[in-house]
């Protein structure tokens, strides 16, 4: 029992593919309390350099509205009049607009999590079923959310207190002072208390982010299976990899050297290959040495590796020589012309590497075209 539920305990750190798959979930590391202070702290700024911009905008919006004479009666037209009122005002509310969207984005990009993901907006049916929410808002993520609430509220509520203490015998004696003077000492002090409280949301946000980190690496942990079996499905199962070793075998006692001797291997780029020799003077045509699928494909591939035979990627080509010709034999005549272009690039494929050209197109006639199950297409 107790082997049992050790194999169950998430003991193990996340690995990259699991991160990687957590991600394409929409799984990643955000912080509201982050977005809330940048947006906040935005438009405090805003407030602070852009705010007599602002006010002075207001102004002249409002003298413009209430200043007409009879040619803005006799020729009154109200759209053109509106327009021209919103322009006035337009410039500042767009940098407001602004600032408040690079802040906006810019919390993902300062968490690394920024970009786009269908895995987070797709349908999750487990959303649906009030027992989830039931446990969401009273377990143990529900409690640590109600808890930073409260703190939250007490932080900005001491802040306010602060605030509003400091400046309550200043506030109290703008009566007696010039209504512009008076304003502007209103709005110092409203700049003064957005900012401050933006800070303060800072603050908040340093202490959840590192949170966030932590919750999010618990959610990630694996058991010591969940690794053990991702590990085997990223090298592949043991009979797969038996079977492998066991077609290098049969390539290593019947096919390496000829393998080695190939001119060029053409692949699928996975499925299939084919391995082709041409000696200039000995062979009167292009000849089979070896071609396999699957298993044998992989031999095929690693025996051009280790011998640094040349591979190129020709899959419509590799699967017409594939179903046409047999090991040991020439091609058939209509792939002379696509198989020579190729082969004459190797020849010269040094100083092609060296010049950056890629290798060249080819056409397949079509009557050697199959697909990967050997069907004639078009």
């Amino acid at each position: 029992m107790a082997e049992g539920a050790d194999k169950d305990q998430k003991t193990e750190a996340p690995t990259e593919k699991r991160k990687r798959e957590a991600v394409e979930k929409g799984d990643v590391l955000q912080s509201r309390e982050l977005g809330t202070a940048l947006v906040v702290l935005a438009g405090a700024g805003w407030l602070a350099l852009a705010g007599p911009w602002a006010v002075g905008a207001l102004e002249d919006m409002l003298r413009a509205a209430l200043s007409f004479d009879h040619g803005a009666v006799a020729d009154f037209d109200p759209g053109r009049a509106i327009l021209t009122l919103l322009v006035m005002v337009a410039l500042p509310l767009a940098a407001l607009f602004g600032l408040t969207l690079l802040a906006a984005i810019g919390t993902p990009a300062a968490l690394g999590s920024l970009g786009f993901r269908w895995g987070a907006v797709a349908f999750k049916g487990d959303k649906l079923n009030p027992l989830n929410g039931v446990k969401r808002i009273f377990g143990l993520q529900g409690l640590v959310e109600l808890g930073k609430s409260l703190a939250k509220v007490a932080l900005l509520g001491g802040v306010g207190w602060w605030l509003l203490s400091h400046q309550a015998r200043g506030i109290a004696g703008l009566g007696g002072q010039d209504i512009r003077h008076a304003i502007g000492e209103v709005g110092g002090s409203f700049v003064m208390a957005v900012l401050v409280m933006a800070l303060a949301l800072v603050a908040i946000a340093g202490i959840d982010i590192p949170a966030q980190i932590i919750q999010r690496g618990q959610r990630l942990r694996m058991t010591k299976d969940e690794v053990k079996r991702e590990h085997r499905e990223s090298e592949g199962s043991p009979e797969l990899k038996a079977t492998i070793r066991r077609k290098q075998h049969q390539m290593s006692a019947s096919g390496r050297k000829a393998v080695a001797e190939a001119t060029v291997v053409l692949t699928n780029p996975t499925h299939f290959a084919v391995a082709l020799r041409y000696r200039p003077g000995f062979d009167a045509a292009p000849v089979v040495v070896a071609k396999g699928r699957g298993a044998t494909a992989d031999a095929i591939r690693d025996l051009a590796r280790e011998n640094a035979v040349p591979m190129l990627s020709y899959p419509l080509l590799a699967r017409a020589i594939y179903y046409t010709s047999r090991a040991n034999q020439q091609i058939r005549d209509d792939l002379y012309l696509a198989v020579a272009t190729i082969i004459a690039f190797v020849f010269n494929i040094d100083r092609a590497m060296a010049e950056g050209i890629a290798p060249p197109v080819v056409e397949v006639p079509a009557g050697a075209r199959f697909d990967s199950e050997g069907r004639a297409t078009d």
